[in-house]
Parts: C-alpha cells; structure tokens; sequence
C-alpha cells in the first residue's frame, strides 16, 4: 500500500511521512523476514505491558494505549529513486493493541 503511493507519486527523492491517528495503535519499523520477530516483539510487550493491571482507565484498554505510545505514531522514512529506502529485512508495521479495528494510515509525500 505504501509502496504503491510513493512508486505512483512521480516524486523521485524526497521523504514520506506516515501518521495513525488512533490512540491504540501504532507504527514502527522492524525486520520483514522472520515472523518470529513479530511474535517476540509481541510476547515482550505482553510481558512489559500486561493487559490486566491496576489501571484507572475506565474503558479498559490501558494497555493498548501505553503500547501505541511506546511504538508511536509517525515515521518517516526517505525516497530515492522513485521507491522507499528500507534496509534489507525492514518492512513498516501497522501495530494494532485493541482490536481488530478499521485503522488509517495517513501519508504525505515530500519531494526534494
């Protein structure tokens, strides 16, 4: 998806920035080969954030809120050459803490 905005831009070099304008969920970059990344990046948020503590938030879902912020919410990654300049194992994760839910991912692409 966000490979395809910035390969039908037209913009060559430059920068994109990205945007989830939800408070559960988060972006990051992290290695795109082994899923177990993923899985361990998942177990190790569990353990660090687990969803039942003493929190106050009354609908519930305080975890998913500390581990948005922990991940963020922008990233920004450069354009040359018409394509998205990640290293070789990296891909850009939507990191989604409360749902499934339908989510946005807001892109604005800078050329220059």
């Amino acid at each position: 998806m966000i490979s395809a905005e910035v390969s039908t831009s037209g913009i060559k070099q430059g920068t994109c920035t990205l945007f989830v304008p939800h408070t559960t969920a988060g972006l990051t970059i992290n290695e795109n080969t082994d899923p177990n990344v993923v899985r361990d990046m998942q177990q190790v948020l569990d353990e660090l954030v687990p969803w039942h503590n003493d929190y106050r938030h009354a609908e519930g879902n305080s975890a998913a809120h500390v581990k948005a912020s922990l991940m963020g919410f922008s990233q920004q990654v450069l354009i040359e050459n018409g394509r998205l300049c990640l290293g070789t194992w990296q891909g850009i994760y939507l990191c989604e803490f409360d749902g499934p839910r339908i989510r946005e991912i807001w892109i604005q692409l800078f050329a220059g």
